[in-house]
This record gives structure tokens, C-alpha cells and sequence, in this order.
């Protein structure tokens, strides 16, 4: 972070401090202060200058976080960043990716039935 942002932090901490209270009582431990921050930083003040925001502004936005945005948003930058396959091999991925021949069924054909 630079210094005016660190500075920001500062500021902000005991607000950052609250909202990790309220984490914790839904049982989310591994969160931390700068978890917060950045979750603020990247998702809610992407299309703002946060050097111009009045420190009110930010400790609004930082005590209306709700477990669930923080987790949602958690999670699908996660998705954005993680790579499934790494695990597997060149071969394995392979395997996975060509096509599959299903199997055919024969089809018994039923005689016609006569009409009298």
C-alpha cells in the first residue's frame, strides 16, 4: 500500500476492527482487517478516488459490509484466479478433454401387429 492509503488504513482501522467483531460472531475467523480493506478498495470504491472520500463515507461503506458480499465476492475472485487443471497432467488432461463414443443400444424391432 502507499503511504497516503496506509495512512487511510490507519484511520479506518477501528471500523475495519468492528466489522471483524461482527465476522467473527458469524463464525468467519480467517478474515482479517486488510481483508476488508481490499474487499472496499477493489469492489466498492473501484470507480472511486478514495483519496478524495470523506473518512465518514469509508466507515459507512466499511460497517455496511455484510458477511455474505464479502464471501460472495470472495469466492468468485477465487474462481477468476484459480486454475481447475493444475493438478492434472498433459495426459490426464487429455483423457478429460477428447470426445467420449457413447454406446449404442440395439433397437429390437417389434412386429407389426395385424389388424382383423
Amino acid at each position: 500500500m502507499s503511504v497516503k492509503y496506509e495512512e487511510l488504513f490507519q484511520v479506518v482501522r477501528p471500523a475495519l476492527e468492528s466489522k471483524i467483531h461482527e465476522f467473527r460472531l458469524y463464525n468467519y475467523n480467517s478474515v482479517i482487517e486488510e481483508d476488508i480493506w481490499h474487499y472496499c478498495i477493489n469492489k466498492k470504491w473501484r470507480k472511486r478516488d478514495i483519496l478524495d472520500m470523506r473518512v465518514s463515507e469509508m466507515v459507512n461503506d466499511v460497517l455496511a459490509v455484510s458477511p455474505a458480499q464479502f464471501m460472495t465476492h470472495t469466492q468468485i475472485e477465487d474462481f477468476k484466479t484459480s486454475n481447475w487443471f493444475s493438478e492434472l497432467n498433459e495426459g490426464s488432461l487429455q483423457e478429460l478433454l477428447k470426445p467420449s463414443v457413447k454406446s449404442v443400444k440395439p433397437v429390437r424391432l417389434l412386429p407389426e401387429s395385424s389388424e382383423s
